[in-house]
């Protein structure tokens, strides 16, 4: 195999020598000891106005594809999350669009989907109830296409409300009229700063509690919980005290492989934006869980993370973009585009380091195409060794 020079966080040029593709085996069927999901992210069109504010203008085509990918590996697809951009570009006409079209092709494929319902399409909430009636218009709307609902946190909430009780009259509204089960997600303040104190307290362990009351009273209308705080001692805490029968999908990219495994008496389900970055590795993971096989569990999953632990190093809120360059590198889509030009949220050294690291887990489907497009990226971007 050939090699590529790639720019370094020292100023220098280090060599890259082409790993040898894998071939990876699909697995198109749902596992048998987990639930997993891939939060998935919107593909831009190329010659769209996607400046920051302009409303989305999305490469659909691109889009619906990336999602056929993930259902090849055995992946249902958890969307309009923040992955997909949700308060970064993504507005509320495209979401609507996207949910729609992606909810009938899960449905064409017999692969699971579960789409974010937040409060985003009224950014001037000034009160609780105006926040109810937001989220009771999404959720209606997620309903409505035949997608499992994730109630989404709020950032209007975040900012409105003042205590624990605030938190439990918006949900209680919302959860006494959902239809079905839903997932509820808690997005921690490292993904998103608007989040901080959410529950109603900056404590954790006070936080926590009020969740888990509001979970306890609601149990047979919530599906699971979605935690994505980057903390494994907490959601092992956290799923070891809810009701029996809600599931913990967790949302930590940094220790999913040991939280998906579990321990002798409780586990994790997986939503994770991980997984659209490493959807093939994660397929074989977890065949061979449903197989028994923990050790080659292990090395798939074990594999992934230091292309995980980048994508989503700090600020962690930017991680789409890395997301989506290693799907360009892929060619899942015609250019390294994004809403909001969130192209640009990433340095050329981190993105270099991105291709490096996906090429250690041979993570890239082709990797000459993949070094022919970063050196055509670096030379446009006026990176040369």
């Amino acid at each position: 195999m050939s090699a590529i020079e790639l720019p370094t966080d020292q100023g220098t040029w280090t060599q890259v020598v082409l790993r040898e593709p894998r071939r990876w085996k699909e697995h198109p069927q749902p596992y048998g000891s987990r639930v997993a999901f891939a939060a998935a992210h919107v593909v831009a069109d190329p010659l769209g106005d996607n400046t920051p504010g302009a409303p989305a203008a999305v490469d659909w085509e691109s889009t619906l594809a990336f999602r056929r990918e993930l259902f090849r590996y055995g992946l249902g697809v958890a969307e309009a999350m923040d992955t997909a951009q949700r308060n970064m570009g993504l507005d509320w006409p495209a979401v609507q669009e996207l949910v729609r079209r992606s909810a009938d092709q899960a449905r064409s494929s017999g692969a699971r989907i579960a789409s974010g319902a937040g409060t985003d399409h009224r950014a001037g909430a000034t009160t609780l109830d105006e926040v109810v009636a937001a989220y009771e218009e999404q959720v209606g709307f997620v309903e409505s296409t035949g997608s499992q609902v994730i109630v989404m946190a709020s950032r209007q909430l975040a900012a409105i409300a003042r205590a624990p009780d605030d938190y439990r009259r918006v949900y209680d509204a919302v959860l006494r009229q959902v239809a079905e089960p839903v997932i509820l997600h808690w997005l921690g303040e490292v993904f998103d700063p608007h989040l901080a104190g959410y529950w109603g307290s900056t404590d954790l362990p006070a936080a926590t509690e009020s969740f888990l009351d509001l979970v306890r009273d609601h149990a047979a209308k919530v599906d699971g919980v979605k935690v994505s705080l980057l903390s494994a001692e907490h959601e092992r805490g956290l799923r070891a005290a809810l009701p029996a029968g809600v599931r913990l999908y967790t949302g930590d990219d940094f220790n999913y492989p040991e939280l998906i495994r579990g321990d002798s008496q409780h586990h994790s389900d997986a939503l994770l934006g991980a997984f659209a970055a490493i959807a093939p590795a994660a397929s074989a993971a977890l065949a061979a869980l449903d197989d028994g096989d923990l050790a080659t569990y292990d090395a798939e999953m074990d594999a992934t993370l230091p292309l995980s632990w980048h994508v989503f190093s700090a600020p962690t809120f930017y991680y789409k973009t890395g997301i989506a360059f290693l799907a360009w590198l892929n060619g899942h889509q015609p250019g390294f585009t994004m809403l909001g030009g969130l192209q640009s949220a990433r340095s050329i050294v981190h993105l270099a380091r991105i291709f490096a690291l996906a090429n250690d887990a041979q993570l890239l489907v082709d990797p000459e195409f993949a070094a022919h497009r970063m050196r055509l990226w670096l030379e446009a971007a006026g990176a040369a060794a």
